[in-house]
């Protein structure tokens, strides 16, 4: 089938066409997928056993690639392959690589083929001719794509084998967070140098592209301060008497209640108060954390939307009360529950943001026609806002049908990945006109065009602002930010433009050099790359043999208990950590059922686990080939006692001792001894 490409289409494809690394920077809804399409036409008729893997980043993104794009265009002529986490095919991702013309699959699932030695699953970089990576302004620090990209760097410098070309897609490779000129040429510098390859945009045919992807007017919505805020103010004041309850030493220097420093400040108090042991301190760290989440709740929802968010985290507390500690924050928020859903339900102090936003949406829906996207920062808001508008008689009025749209996990309040294509099909199809996101709409979705796109109490970097002022494509959209006069996201987003502005002028100087300038820095960037990362695994491995496994002790962080050592743990497809002491069992209540929507090999999900003492989370149990019942445990609940001293690390790539491989049949031969000796 003939692809069509649009004239600035057919500019940025070029180096690509020529066989050249290249990184098409074009904006949201500029068509990157389908010029990559028709590069990969390109590859696979003219280069000799070509074989393509295209990289995304989110799992939705592999089956949207296949069904919109790859195989419409593609599927008649050549064998495509979608492989993501929920399909069998990534058990035997090697045989599938060799049996396809094009495979579409996470970065995560080539990382995992890559490092994996089983013949069925493994693959190299060079069995492919072509890689296509999508937002590929990811592959930066630890993200998949670098770690993948490394590799390829790695190889490139010895002069390993015939590597592949390399495609990237962007919307924006940003500055790096960084306000210079100079700086924004070495951010895009170095991504240039993490993928290999020059950066192409178009320059014969802006208007073209201009016409295609219009800009949508931008405009401020602001909101003057609340005059007066009773029920905040009575959360700071609850939040000063805890203050009051620990030593004057801890507390002096937090800042400013109900904002992200002093939840900052708080998460570091609470790993100090478990690093010393001291549960008092960790305690009320972690009520704190709950009380200034409740703060910016308030500020950016409704009153009852904060109160809800620690009622229910105090009912879930009344059966772990173990000291005065507990007792006294508990009955701190017993003896002030009632007056603060007395001035929850309060209307005369509501938050006029939510006003604004609703003047917004119902002017803007006044048109049976229009459909949109509110981005708000958590998952907790989005639910928040959903039923602020479900309850709302004036968005009833103008017919807005909402649905909610955040990341797939296992965790609360996290979609399936079902239900978000669920969710996006009902949008695309008409049966919602408003969706309630937070980032995961910004990249890649193939969202229908929306004629207004709201930022709601977001602090975000360009590349986000960029993403989600594309999703604003009909003609005469609105791109609205609703914040308060004065306030944080107002500055954020002045200077998120200033930085958009920077990216381009950085792009242009990098573009403007001659080829051999630009080939010598990426060439010194690459070299400097790979003595960091080999300097890196040295480092790593130094630290995982620092202490023998026995010798360290894990604690819960709830009660400080000592539960089990090093040695109990055995890593499972170096991604699981399970503990296969047998003994371990006496420390642990188990809970419900964990579903996951995913299918796995080898394992299965089994039952929340919890402290026995305390009531702490500590993580899940799995089954393992169907006998095996391990516990898996999530570090961020423990702290270490090691022979020098107390740790927390928060990842289990950081525990300073080596965790041995899972034996499943040495495991099984202990536990049939175990039941002899019971007999």
């Amino acid at each position: 089938m003939a692809i069509d490409l649009r004239p600035y289409q057919e500019e940025v494809v070029q180096a690509a066409l020529r066989g050249e690394n290249s990184i098409i920077w074009l904006p949201t809804g500029g068509g990157k997928t389908r010029a990559a399409v028709y590069v990969t036409k390109r590859h696979l008729e003219t280069k000799a056993n070509a074989k393509v893997a295209v990289l995304v980043n989110k799992v939705h993104l592999v089956d949207q690639h296949y069904e919109k794009e790859f195989k419409p265009l593609l599927g008649k002529d050549y064998k495509i392959m979608p492989v993501s986490g929920d399909s069998d095919e990534k058990d035997f991702f090697g045989r599938v690589v060799k049996k396809s013309d094009v495979v579409i699959c996470t970065a995560q699932i080539l990382e995992n083929a890559l490092t994996n030695m089983d013949e069925e699953k493994h693959v190299e970089l060079t069995d492919f001719t072509l890689l296509v990576i999508d937002e590929c302004h990811h592959t930066n620090k630890d993200a998949v794509y670098n770690k993948i990209m490394s590799r390829y760097v790695e190889k490139k410098v010895d002069k390993e084998g015939n590597l592949p070309q390399v495609l990237g897609l962007t919307a924006s490779p940003g500055t790096g967070g960084n306000r210079s000129l100079d700086k924004a040429v070495e951010h895009v510098l170095q991504i240039c140098a993490n993928l290999d390859s020059v950066i192409v945009s178009t320059k014969n045919h802006k208007p073209v592209l201009k016409k295609v992807v219009p800009r949508p007017i931008k405009r401020y919505d602001i909101v003057e301060k609340r005059h007066l805020d009773p029920f905040a103010d009575h959360l700071k004041l609850m939040m000063s008497m805890i203050h009051e309850f620990m030593p004057p030493t801890v507390t002096f220097g937090l800042r400013e209640k109900g904002t992200q420093e002093y939840e900052a400040d708080v998460v570091e108090l609470r790993k100090t108060g478990v690093l010393q042991e001291n549960r008092l301190i960790a305690q009320c760290a972690l009520h704190l954390r709950q009380y200034n989440d409740a703060l910016l709740i308030n500020s950016t929802v409704r009153m009852v939307d904060a109160f809800r968010l620690l009622d229910d985290f105090y009912k879930s507390m009344e059966n772990n009360l173990l000291d005065g500690t507990d007792f006294f924050l508990q009955g701190l928020f017993e003896e002030n529950r009632v007056e603060l859903k007395l001035l929850a339900s309060n209307p005369c102090f509501e938050n006029p943001k939510l006003a604004e936003l609703e003047h917004v949406l119902v002017e803007q829906f006044k048109d049976k026609s229009s459909r949109g996207i509110i981005f708000s920062k958590t998952r907790r808001g989005t639910h928040n806002l959903l039923e602020w508008v479900i309850s709302n008689p004036e968005l009833r009025r103008v017919n807005i049908q909402a649905g909610i749209l955040t990341g797939a996990g296992t965790g609360a309040q996290h979609m399936t990945q079902s239900e978000q294509k669920e969710t996006i099909k009902k949008f695309r199809d008409g049966g919602l006109n408003l969706l309630i996101s937070t980032s995961v709409a910004e990249e890649g979705l193939d969202i229908k065009e929306c004629n207004v796109v709201v930022r709601y109490g977001l602090l975000t970097n360009e590349i986000a602002q960029q993403q989600a002022s594309g999703r604003a494509r009909a003609e005469n959209s609105i791109y609205s930010v609703v914040a308060e006069e004065g306030g944080r996201e107002i500055r954020r987003e002045l200077t998120n433009e200033y930085l958009e502005d920077l990216t381009a002028k950085a792009i242009e100087q990098v573009q403007s050099m001659t080829p051999r300038e630009f080939r010598l820095k990426i060439s010194e960037l690459q070299k400097t790359a790979v003595m960091i990362r080999i300097m890196a695994e040295k480092q790593k491995e130094e630290r995982s043999q620092r202490f023998i496994p026995a010798g360290v002790q894990f604690l819960c962080n709830g009660c400080f208990t000592p539960v089990c050592h090093g040695d109990d743990f055995r890593s499972i497809e170096n991604s699981h950590r399970v503990n296969i002491n047998p003994l371990f069992k006496r420390y642990y209540n188990v809970g419900g059922q964990v579903t996951l929507e995913r299918r796995f090999e080898d394992w299965e999900p089994g039952r929340i686990i919890s402290c026995s003492k305390c009531g702490k989370n500590w993580g899940w149990e799995i089954k393992y080939k169907k006998v095996a019942i391990l516990p898996c445990l999530k570090l961020e609940n423990f702290s270490l006692n090691t022979p020098e001293g107390k740790c927390s690390p928060k990842k289990w790539k950081k525990v300073p001792f080596q965790v041995q491989d899972f034996d499943f049949t040495k495991y099984m031969e202990d536990r049939l001894d175990d039941l002899d000796l019971d007999d």
